[in-house]
């Protein structure tokens, strides 16, 4: 409870206190000069024990009062005080007051020192990080550039060839696996700082479309987009188009040839949604609660190649941005996922929404 709650609360307990004092008082001198009659004396008196009464009262409401103020304020120098790490207020005397002072100067010191601590991990792991990063690259590189030097020999039998072209594929796929780790991974830490400006997302989209428009050629995938030029949002534009690429990977990945995906974009008072939808094999309305974890994948997305980390890497970027993403699906029918950008500045959230379609 805040000091202003604080204040408030005395007020009505002082204001209920008032009216129960002065209907006792009035009550009692009402009831003496009924019972005694109309002598002179009498009511002199009374008058006198009820002025003698509303004083002391009104004596008692002040100096309560002043001491409540008095209080708070001591509260509120002695949390300025360790805060800033000045001189104690009470100096460890027997009181309540300091007995507080203490418990907050301890608070505050375990605070600080399970920042420096994560702090420290948070130093480790960037580290980490980097090490694994370009640890990982240099091997890879070079079993890459030795598998393309070695599909140049002519020589090679059919089946060298095929085996060969497995290991260039597997390769790209992890590489692919790694970078996406260590992307997560500095996102998750911290390393990575989104530079989120309002711009008109068609940018954005146009982006994301254009690394897997070849992809859905090949399988007949037609893509329709519909968003309004000046449509905009609070957004990184990297990072957001990175997104988008992401959900529009599954959408060709678990859409039949022939089939069609479409996005659309719009905005009300608060956000922008962008919406991913697809005509593809769809989800298991029990699994959409499911589909945003990392390296979760559903039943029937099992047959296709993948690893579960598409969704739960773009439900980070949106978070971060102060947004969220929300999920529909119909087995069978298609998905339609949905990412909401804020258009102004908000507090981050680290949340997300799923619904049956």
């Amino acid at each position: 409870m805040t000091s202003s709650k604080y204040v408030r609360s005395f007020k009505r307990y002082n204001l209920v206190f008032s009216v129960i004092f002065l209907l006792l008082v009035s009550g009692y001198a009402g009831t003496v000069s009924f019972l005694e009659g109309e002598h002179p004396a009498l009511l002199e008196l009374t008058v006198l024990f009820v002025s003698c009464m509303l004083l002391l009262g009104g004596v008692r409401n002040w100096t309560l009062r002043r001491q409540i103020t008095s209080f708070m304020d001591s509260v509120d120098e002695m949390v300025d005080r360790a805060i800033h790490g000045r001189e104690k207020m009470t100096h460890f005397d027997e009181t309540s007051l300091s007995s507080l002072e203490h418990k907050l100067w301890r608070y505050i010191e375990i605070n600080k020192a399970n920042e420096q601590n994560l702090e420290t991990e948070k130093n480790t792991i960037k580290e980490l990080i980097s090490d694994i990063s370009h640890q990982t690259k240099t091997p890879l590189s070079s079993i890459m550039m030795y598998s393309q030097l070695l599909a140049e020999t002519p020589e090679l039998s059919g089946n060298t060839r095929l085996l060969l072209n497995e290991i260039e594929s597997q390769s790209e796929k992890l590489e692919w696996l790694i970078t996406s780790l260590v992307k997560l991974s500095r996102l998750e830490a911290g390393m990575i700082t989104l530079q989120s400006t309002a711009s008109p997302v068609i940018e954005t989209i146009t982006r994301a479309v254009s690394h897997i428009y070849t992809r859905a050629e090949s399988k007949g995938i037609g893509i329709q987009i519909k968003c309004d030029p000046l449509t905009k949002a609070r957004h990184d534009h990297k990072w957001t188009s990175e997104a988008l690429f992401n959900l529009l990977e599954n959408a060709v990945k678990y859409t039949e040839a022939g089939g069609t995906i479409r996005i659309s974009a719009e905005s009300n008072e608060m956000f922008t949604r962008i919406d991913v939808s697809d005509t593809g094999i769809g989800i298991q309305k029990e699994e959409l609660r499911h589909i945003f974890k990392r390296f979760y994948r559903g039943c029937s997305a099992r047959d296709y190649e993948g690893i579960g980390i598409g969704l739960y890497l773009t439900q980070k970027i949106i978070s971060i941005q102060g947004g969220f993403i929300t999920a529909a699906s119909e087995v069978d029918k298609g998905t339609k996922l949905s990412i909401f950008l804020p258009k102004s500045k908000c507090v981050n959230t680290d949340r997300f929404q799923t619904q049956p379609g």
